[in-house]
């Protein structure tokens, strides 16, 4: 699988300036960060979290981790992780765990860390495992306009800045 057609849309509709990286194959963020030889600190993950309400997205570099209880405090629900088979029905574009962060264009509300939308160049998802996309911060930010910015994760133990 390619870039996500969902993504190519979304790209092409806010006139956005990017660059593909492509790298070996990766099961995760922080694979596809090594990988691409990128800071794990640039490269975006997006984290699909559910409740009785529906699904929400939350948009993070890939060397944080979610706090639950700050999305819960941010958003008055009690968010859980969504399984791997709601993935894949709700990303029916993408491959199960390359999930892009424009999830609005799937539907859902999406938060986005600030400690991510202050990077100087940004990377994530294409919709499979062995594409990137990678741009700048202001062309990143104009992608994500309609994520609502927020304080919700912490960077994880031994995830130190790396270039």
């Amino acid at each position: 699988m390619s870039m996500s057609i969902t993504l190519q849309e979304r790209l092409r509709s806010k006139g956005s300036r990017y660059e593909i990286v492509r790298h070996p194959y990766s099961h995760s963020s922080m694979e596809s960060a090594a990988a691409a030889h990128i800071p794990g600190d640039r490269l975006a993950k997006t984290v699909l979290l559910e409740d009785e309400h529906g699904y929400v997205a939350a948009v993070l570099p890939s060397t944080y981790a979610v706090q639950l209880s700050e999305l819960w405090n941010k958003t008055g629900r009690r968010l859980a992780l969504a399984t791997e088979d709601e993935l894949r029905e709700l990303f029916k574009d993408c491959d199960a765990g390359a999930l892009p962060p424009i999830c609005a264009a799937y539907g859902m509300k999406t938060y986005l860390e600030t400690n991510l939308a202050g990077q100087p160049d940004v990377y994530f998802e294409a919709g499979d495992h062995e594409e990137l996309v990678h741009m700048e911060g202001d062309q990143f930010l104009a992608l994500m306009d309609d994520a609502e910015r927020a304080h919700f994760a912490r960077r994880m133990r031994g995830m130190g800045v790396r270039a």
